[in-house]
């Protein structure tokens, strides 16, 4: 029997090692490992808890249970850590679930303490008609523009807007073309759907769907970064993990992620499920800070990224 006592420790580590690679390697492409890549990273991390407990007390498999707990939090990001600097580029994506939660004149006030150069709104068509006007009211300086419910804000030159509908939803991807340290610039602010993993076990067929749509909305956004050239920036609340296939396609298509380069900590921008889906992924810039600001003004909190060239 005691030749067993490690038994716990093993296996959980083999269950955290085995959930991430599924979720890191095979991710959305069947459902099983979609909820893995998709699962609050926390839950590898209490999923330690019990084997480091039963380690302890037994005084068997203690050192294997540590490094399942290291594992686990590595992956959950809270090992996370980049050196930083200021940037001369400041762009901040931030999803105000229509101002539910706060009123123009709080979220101008807010938006504006942050001296960002572009500002990146996802559902940003307001319940109260008057919203909008009264928080360009409160962000003087700023020239806006929208596609559906995104909405950009920028101080630097507009050049030129596009948009590109994103199928399956009443959505698009808004492209703004600016001029940033004497040239061009393109920034598409994006609000793909969420897979709708709460219907896993009650409705399998919606979660199959959700996924496929989102494969086709992310296909729209990477074929777009492809046929960008120059400098780029794809930001918003992209409903996406740092892990599994979905996010490495648009990191291979646009650039490396800014928070995974200039962050530090976990980065929750959904707090509620302490979750990172909002990014920002950019080409020929350098992240120089990236930052998940303590905000309650939204169920999402702002991700502030500052660049230079």
């Amino acid at each position: 029997m005691r030749a067993h006592l490690p038994a716990l420790p093993t296996l959980t580590l083999i269950l955290v090692a085995l959930g991430w690679v599924l979720g890191e390697l095979i991710g959305e492409r069947t459902l099983p490992t979609l909820l893995l890549a998709y699962a609050p990273p926390l839950l590898w991390v209490l999923l330690c808890l019990p084997a480091l407990a039963w380690a302890a007390w037994r005084r068997r498999g203690r050192g294997m249970a540590l490094a399942t707990l290291l594992l686990a939090a590595w992956g959950a990001g809270l090992l996370h850590w980049r050196p930083q600097q200021s940037g001369t580029l400041r762009v901040v994506t931030f999803n105000v679930l229509s101002g539910a939660r706060t009123t123009p004149t709080e979220l101008g006030s807010a938006l504006r303490a942050l001296n960002a150069d572009v500002i990146l709104l996802q559902e940003a068509r307001f319940h109260d008609p008057t919203f909008e006007a009264r928080l360009r009211a409160a962000l003087p300086g700023y020239r806006a523009v929208r596609a559906q419910e995104v909405m950009t804000l920028t101080r630097l030159p507009l050049l030129g807007t596009d948009t590109r509908p994103l199928p399956g939803l009443d959505r698009a991807a808004l492209v703004t073309r600016l001029r940033w340290a004497g040239r061009p610039l393109t920034v598409v602010n994006a609000h793909p759907g969420a897979t709708q993993v709460s219907a896993a076990l009650r409705d399998p067929a919606r979660l199959r769907r959700s996924r496929d749509l989102r494969a086709a909305q992310l296909d729209v956004l990477t074929a777009l970064a492809r046929a960008t050239p120059g400098p780029l920036i794809l930001g918003g609340d992209l409903n996406t993990p740092p892990r599994g296939p979905a996010y490495r396609a648009l990191r291979q298509a646009v650039g490396p992620d800014a928070f995974q380069r200039a962050g530090r900590g976990p980065g929750w921008t959904y707090p509620g499920l302490r979750l990172r889906i909002d990014h920002q992924f950019s080409r020929d810039l350098r992240p120089a800070r990236a930052r998940a600001l303590p905000w309650t003004l939204s169920d999402h909190r702002p991700l502030l990224v500052e660049y230079r060239p």
